[in-house]
């Protein structure tokens, strides 16, 4: 077997939920995911971006034992995959390209289906759960109608219904919140929430960056089929640039006091506050206190009419990790 990744040496520590060494998926010449050492801990919200197109259903996939590797290892609940497919899925539940249901059944007639063609399912308490899974995702209220009447978000709570039918120790769920309101989508935050503090694993792909950064404790980003970065979110988060923002009327002469403290000038955003001066600290690294900071603009004249020190969003590193903005479609 491969030798394990410095990022998954530093994961030993904590036993993994999902791993891979050098995972690669051909189709033709083309590698959809090249070479990845995945490392997802146990009891993690783990979210998997990338732009379309960059390999993250590919591995997914991989990973549910939907499609072959063409080289690398693959464990899943420690593991070997695809061999122990059979022992495995039983312990994973998954929402994966949308969910598909009879449509001229209600809801609870679906999960009754999909939960009897279930050899690991006890029939004896199928109603049950069923009902439980519908309350959980917020569905009981359309227990009566057919399936072909249901909105895209209602179908996507069906999904997640679906994988919580029974007790998991890993929910890989696609695009989770496709589809849902703004009340839906925070109910689906809470209910992760709530499955991780119980001790299920969660693996997340989103588009949504806003919601992974609430969500999701540790993260990983594709970039063309590479993983160009994982770990713990706020690791991720501390490596980019960090932000002096000076609002004032003195924006020039706010300038050179931040260069003068060896801080580098940043172009300010389209669209945020006409009067202010940006600056990144030192690329990232630490550097002088706020106070040192206000001091020296104070002293030399400058009227400060807001100060901050903005880290870098989840989004601003994926930009700097892919080079490119995020497709949402994909």
């Amino acid at each position: 077997m491969k030798e394990p990744s410095p990022t998954q040496r530093g994961a030993a520590a904590e036993e993994l939920a999902v791993e891979t060494h050098g995972l690669v998926k051909r189709f033709g010449q083309r590698a959809a995911v090249d070479g990845i050492d995945l490392a997802v801990p146990r009891g993690a919200v783990f979210g998997f971006l990338g732009p379309n197109g960059s390999g993250k259903t590919t591995t997914i996939r991989v990973l549910l034992g939907l499609a072959s590797a063409t080289s690398g290892d693959v464990r899943v609940l420690d593991q070997s995959m695809p061999a122990a497919l059979a022992s495995v899925l039983p312990d994973v539940g998954a929402l994966v390209e949308g969910p598909g249901f009879y449509p001229f059944l209600t809801g609870p007639g679906n999960l009754m289906r999909l939960d009897s063609a279930d050899r690991h399912a006890l029939p004896a308490t199928r109603r049950q759960r069923v009902a439980d899974a519908l309350d959980r995702v917020g569905l009981t209220h359309a227990a009566g109608k057919k399936v072909r009447a249901y909105s895209l978000g209602m179908k996507q709570r069906l999904g997640l219904a679906n994988a919580l039918l029974r007790p998991r120790e890993l929910l890989v769920l696609d695009e989770p919140t496709n589809g849902l309101d703004p009340q839906g989508t925070r109910e689906v935050r809470s209910l992760v929430r709530s499955l991780a503090a119980g001790g299920t694993t969660v693996f997340v792909s989103s588009h949504l960056l806003a919601e992974v950064e609430q969500m999701c404790t540790h993260v990983g980003v594709m970039s063309a089929g590479r993983l160009v970065a994982q770990g713990p979110l706020a690791e991720l988060r501390s490596a980019g640039q960090r932000q002096v923002v000076v609002e004032t009327p003195d924006a020039e002469r706010a300038n050179g006091v931040l260069a003068r403290l060896g801080l580098v000038p940043a172009a300010t955003p389209d669209g945020e506050r006409p009067i202010e001066a940006r600056a990144v600290m030192n690329g990232g690294l630490a550097g002088p206190a706020p106070e040192v900071i206000v001091a020296a603009l104070v002293a030399d004249g400058v009227r400060v009419r807001g100060f901050a020190v903005e880290d870098a969003s989840l989004e601003d590193r994926f930009v700097s990790l892919t080079g490119e903005g995020f497709d949402v479609v994909g």
